[in-house]
């Protein structure tokens, strides 16, 4: 991903990436090199993370079958205490050690206490045990940021009566955004960027996206993607990139902004 000259020179610099599920075990050294990089040139990062590949190990050792439904994960009531192990007990351990080892100073959280954020059902007739946020305390991220730390993420909440949720990681990387004010979206993922006839778009446009959405061109968990995309883009983030871990891929932009 190309730093714009708009975001170089423009406060807060604030970057929310979204590192997906597949991409964590196998994350390259230009990953961490490239973050640090950024926050060498003055930039302030937050990871959110999920932990599909892991999530989908464990409930198969546990005979326990999986759907998604709109692109998110329906989680049924055996599941969610599984997805909580997988999210919150190891992949945040394993990607804040990660980061720690390349000398980045982060943190591991999650949404379960609400000190982060504060969530409830999405819908549970639909989606079972799945989460929204209603509402993120962005001044408690931004302590994280102010005192020099990395906050890593975990796409896990809970009601206040504490029932434990599993919450769409794009989602959640996307209201974070927007609560904190984030010069950008990074989401990460295993494809370069959003592919039409096996083409990647290197710009595209809200406008464009619907039409796909609705020729199919762009289905599944990319939907999700895309959806908190353009919502960014609505509430006034300015950047969304959709992109590699080497951050090449597809750049989203109102039609007419010119980042």
């Amino acid at each position: 991903m190309t730093m714009s000259k708009s975001m170089l020179h423009t406060d807060p610099k604030i970057i929310v990436i979204k590192l997906g599920g597949s991409m964590l075990e196998g994350l390259d050294s230009c990953f961490f090199e490239a973050l640090k990089k950024y926050r060498m040139e003055g930039f302030q990062i937050v990871i959110v993370h999920g932990g599909g590949p892991m999530i989908n190990a464990e409930l198969a050792e546990n005979n326990i079958a999986y759907k998604t439904v709109n692109g998110i994960r329906y989680t049924s009531k055996e599941a969610v205490g599984i997805v909580q192990d997988a999210l919150v007990e190891k992949v945040n351990p394993f990607l804040t050690k990660q980061l720690k080892s390349t000398s980045i100073q982060a943190i591991g959280l999650n949404g379960i206490d609400g000190s982060i954020f504060e969530s409830d059902f999405l819908d549970q007739n639909v989606y079972g045990y799945v989460g929204k946020i209603k509402k993120v305390h962005h001044e408690k991220i931004q302590s994280y940021l102010l005192s020099g730390q990395l906050p890593v993420i975990a796409c896990f909440g809970a009601t206040n009566s504490g029932v434990p949720l599993n919450i769409n990681g794009d989602t959640v990387a996307s209201d974070i955004a927007l609560a904190i004010g984030a010069e950008a979206l990074v989401l990460v993922t295993d494809t370069n960027g959003i592919k039409i006839h096996g083409e990647v778009q290197q710009e595209v446009h809200p406008e464009k996206i619907d039409q796909w959405i609705e020729s199919e061109d762009i289905y599944g968990g990319m939907i999700p993607k895309v959806t908190a995309a353009i919502e960014c883009l609505e509430a006034g983030i300015p950047e969304i990139h959709i992109v590699n871990q080497y951050f090449e891929g597809t750049k989203i932009a109102k039609e007419g902004v010119c980042l």
